[in-house]
């Protein structure tokens, strides 16, 4: 992974590249999920799609997002409401920025 002028750049494995569109989609998704979890102190949704964060970024060629994940699960599990909200802002800043080749 390079920043390149703000950009994140992933180099991605060819063979898995018709699936990382859908791949990354799911992961905004997830923040929405996120986001209405933490409004309404939702630890365990936090945690659940934290775990599934960590258990499938790496897979496709983004290990951030499997750090992100295990964050996510570790602060909920924790209750802990600033590390979750940082690391929701980390993950979205993220997504936004992140370009594939």
């Amino acid at each position: 992974m390079a920043d390149s002028g703000g950009r994140i750049v992933v180099q991605i494995d060819p063979d898995l590249m018709p699936l990382i569109p859908g791949f990354l989609a799911h992961r905004r998704q997830d923040m929405d999920v996120m986001r209405k979890a933490f409004a309404d102190r939702d630890f365990a949704a936090i945690r659940v799609v934290g775990h599934n964060m960590r258990g499938c970024g790496a897979g496709y060629g983004f290990p951030a997002i499997t750090d992100f994940g295990t964050l996510l699960e570790q602060a909920a599990l924790g209750r802990d409401t600033a590390a979750i909200e940082k690391c929701m802002s980390d993950l979205t800043s993220y997504l936004d920025r992140v370009d594939v080749v």
